[in-house]
């Protein structure tokens, strides 16, 4: 399982992971409760691989928050996204200080810390999460 096969689907709870391409557009896997279903040109989807948090200077890709949150928690579980707002600001200040408050809401800190316990759940490893070097963006 890597984060380029692992998305979200607006309008849908958790994470899905992409199982197979079909003539009008692919299947997926939810990682709650691992029922399959198709996805098509219809449903807004966002690959995780792709999403960043906005901080003060710039953009922070998701991937290196989730590994830095499996990092500080050693790969368990992080706290739950229900707790207050205050709670998972602190929090979340102590993962990426720089956020942009501003624009990182905490309906989108609560949506992080909540893929990142799906994952440890479905047993992700982000030990293979790695940060893209300029080549690659090229």
């Amino acid at each position: 399982m890597s984060l380029e096969k692992i998305i979200a689907v607006t309008g849908k709870p958790g994470l899905y992971e992409i199982i197979a391409q079909s003539k009008g557009g692919i299947i997926v896997e939810s990682l709650i409760d691992k029922k399959r279903f198709p996805i098509n040109a219809m449903h807004n989807v966002s690959v995780l691989d792709n999403i960043a948090i906005y901080t003060h200077e710039d953009e922070m890709p998701l991937k290196l928050i989730l590994k830095s949150i499996s990092e500080k928690e050693e790969g368990a579980a992080c706290i739950s996204h229900k707790e207050s707002n205050k709670v998972l600001i602190a929090y979340f200040l102590e993962i990426l200080p720089n956020y942009d408050d501003e624009r990182v809401y905490p309906s989108n800190i609560k949506k992080v810390l909540q893929w990142y316990n799906l994952l440890v759940n479905n047993k992700f490893d982000f030990s293979t999460i790695e940060e893209d070097t300029e080549e690659e963006k090229e």
